[in-house]
């Protein structure tokens, strides 16, 4: 009996497992790209950068959005740093999304939330800073749309991949082994 009962939980676990990595590979199908973490390397120098840039108001506070959030790291690690903002990810592949969920619960990081969204689809129009490390294809459809609802003074910071018909106001290299760029746009 005890055997049984191992085998069903143990059948049971591979294929929730399963579905879990179907549904990873499908959403990254669909999307054109899977969800890549960024270097620890790389994180510090967005922090880095970000803390450089003029707060929004008199408590150092506003809303911040990684768009394309996948499995958290940045965000969580923005919130870390910037406790007075809202930070926000924005994610559609729902696995990557609800591993972001559960690590900001255990940190109880009360100014990070994820958002399971389309990110062509969502309104920017209150966002103070964008951080995104996407792909080319993905920045070509944000261009328009960052420039359309960001407001002025607004932020944006690209990891890899710049943005189409935006002139960058600073373009940092990181001393990763890759020599990252991260690239900083005003709207």
């Amino acid at each position: 009996m005890e055997s049984l009962v191992y085998q069903i939980v143990l059948l049971t676990t591979a294929a929730v497992m399963l579905l879990a990595l179907m549904s990873i590979v499908f959403v990254s199908w669909r999307n054109g790209i899977s969800p890549m973490p960024s270097s620890s390397v790389v994180r510090r120098e967005v922090l880095r950068l970000m803390k450089r840039l003029p707060m929004q108001g008199p408590l150092s506070d506003g809303v911040m959005i990684e768009a394309g959030s996948g499995w958290g790291s940045l965000a969580l690690q923005l919130g870390r740093s910037f406790r007075g903002w809202r930070i926000i990810g924005l994610e559609n592949s729902v696995i990557p999304l609800w591993i972001s969920f559960c690590a900001a619960k255990l940190e109880n990081r009360m100014n990070v939330s994820f958002t399971k969204c389309d990110l062509y689809t969502y309104c920017y129009r209150d966002v103070d800073r964008v951080v995104c490390y996407l792909y080319p294809g993905a920045m070509r459809r944000l261009s328009p749309l960052f420039r359309e609802q960001l407001k002025p003074g607004a932020y944006v910071v690209s990891i890899l991949f710049a943005l189409p018909d935006w002139e960058p106001e600073q373009v940092m290299v990181c001393k990763d082994m890759y020599r990252t760029p991260i690239y900083l746009y005003k709207a």
